[in-house]
């Protein structure tokens, strides 16, 4: 029998599209925005985090006719973030745009006591099914399965390149898990650290967002092993999933839109309503596709059922984030 291993619900809550199920009208009886709201990311801009609450952002202020400024405050592994809106007033006007990383895994990991629940989560706002398993060519790996093989002959020779604690460790214990491998995990700082770790020969394997290795692959210098997706994200053009390849195992990272505790749950379900909107306008589609990612959306109740289930399962996981922080 295959093991099965899901790091989330996205992929297995009954009865729900990409496109959730929440009511499209937005609640009107809540006078809210009525000033600039401010979004604060987890990360330094560029990266897929930036970029979606950007795009956010940019149909928002279009449905609303209000301005919704994006601050940056990076470090920490968004724990400064986090605690910047934690503190701020329940008013609506300060949102956290985060993902797992910072929501789940630092509690997971110890680096904070807080939990998703710490906020009052509004819905997801996308997921990033552009993820892939990457090896560089020096490693000589040239598929999943040749990467299993390879690992299980000689455990702890394949160098998997990784920030230790974070979200693209935890990708790489669950393959373990699944696999029986054992990989040689090493701290090899930022994607762009990464990538050049890989090219140098430093590092054999990662789990990076396609568009950042994107040309090293259609260049020859590294190796697409597969996308950690329940379906093929067809954005990535000929790249098998992982359950193609025997490996029933699905990696998801949603992007979740969250306020401080205490904001008016009529605030909550109408911006839950705006995002619903936007992510139904075709050009927002469009846009998405730079980053190599398709449209997605859960509501309020979703999106907690999501991370709850996401929790449950990294859990798993506590005593090896710990160790390795």
């Amino acid at each position: 029998m295959k093991k099965i291993f899901r790091a989330s619900l996205l992929s297995a809550v009954v009865g729900m599209g990409a496109i959730g199920a929440q009511s499209a009208a937005i609640a009107d009886d809540v006078k809210w925005p009525t000033r600039p709201v401010q979004v604060v990311v987890i990360a330094n801009p560029g990266g897929d985090t930036d970029f979606n609450a950007r795009m956010m952002a940019k149909y928002f202020n279009e449905i609303t006719g209000k301005s919704m400024v994006v601050t940056n405050v990076a470090g920490g592994g968004g724990t400064l973030a986090a605690e910047q809106v934690k503190g701020a007033a329940a008013d609506g006007n300060t949102i956290l745009f985060t993902h797992p990383g910072q929501l789940i895994v630092n509690e997971v990991a110890g680096l904070t006591e807080d939990s998703y629940e710490t906020f009052d989560v509004a819905c997801i706002a996308g997921v990033d099914k552009s993820t892939v398993f990457v090896a560089s060519k020096q490693s000589g790996v040239t598929s999943m399965q040749d990467l299993v093989e390879k690992a299980k002959a000689k455990p702890g020779t394949i160098t998997y390149g990784t920030e230790m604690g974070s979200f693209s460790h935890l990708q790489g214990l669950m393959l373990e898990k699944l696999t029986g491998a054992k990989l040689k995990m090493v701290d090899g700082g930022t994607v762009s650290d990464r990538v050049v770790g890989m090219l140098g020969g430093r590092l054999d394997l990662g789990a990076i967002t396609y568009g950042s290795v994107q040309d090293y692959v259609n260049g020859g210098q590294m190796v697409a092993l597969g996308q950690p997706n329940a379906e093929r994200n067809e954005l990535l053009g000929d790249v098998p999933t992982l359950k193609e390849q025997g490996l029933d195992i699905t990696m998801d990272k949603p992007y979740v839109v969250a306020f401080p505790n205490g904001t008016d749950p009529a605030i909550i379900k109408k911006m839950s309503d705006i995002m619903k909107q936007i992510s139904e306008k075709p050009e927002y589609a469009e846009d998405l596709k730079k980053f190599k990612q398709p449209v997605a959306f859960y509501g309020t109740d979703e999106a907690k059922q999501i991370l709850a289930k996401t929790r449950e399962d990294f859990m798993q996981f506590k005593d090896q984030l710990r160790q390795a922080k």
